[in-house]
């Protein structure tokens, strides 16, 4: 079984760009399906990564994965946290495509499609503008 990772990456737009155009290209030449593509999510900047995963969204989405709660309630139940920090938690994750939510009649059933976050910390510049983080 593949696992479905989401990339997630820390680079300027002009590279987020030029990665595009590069993957575009690569994808009219070979034929690359979508679902082939890997999942990709950009920050300009770490304290706007650290925003979005902080330490308890990171045990939230973790929760969800494996206990597959089908409500925000049952969430907010599993990370032993108040409903309301939990949605609002949710709805910023959802913001960024990390979280889906399903209607479960009067519920809204949080999913992450993800096995893992693979998370890439660039500590120096590139020095080439053509040479993306993998």
């Amino acid at each position: 079984m593949t696992r479905n990772t989401l990339i997630v990456t820390v680079e300027s737009i002009s590279t987020v760009q030029q990665r595009t155009r590069n993957a575009f290209d690569q994808a009219l030449a070979e034929d690359v399906s979508a679902e082939e593509a890997p999942q990709r999510l950009s920050f300009e900047t770490t304290d706007q990564l650290a925003q979005v995963f902080t330490p308890r969204a990171i045990d939230l989405l973790q929760a969800i994965a494996e206990g597959e709660p089908v409500s925000i309630r049952e969430a907010a139940r599993l990370v032993d946290r108040d409903i309301k920090q939990v949605s609002e938690n949710l709805e910023r994750l959802e913001e960024y495509g990390i979280v889906e939510f399903v209607d479960k009649g009067r519920a809204k059933q949080p999913i992450v499609h993800y096995d893992e976050i693979d998370i890439h910390l660039p500590l120096r510049e590139a020095t080439d503008p053509n040479i993306a983080p993998a």
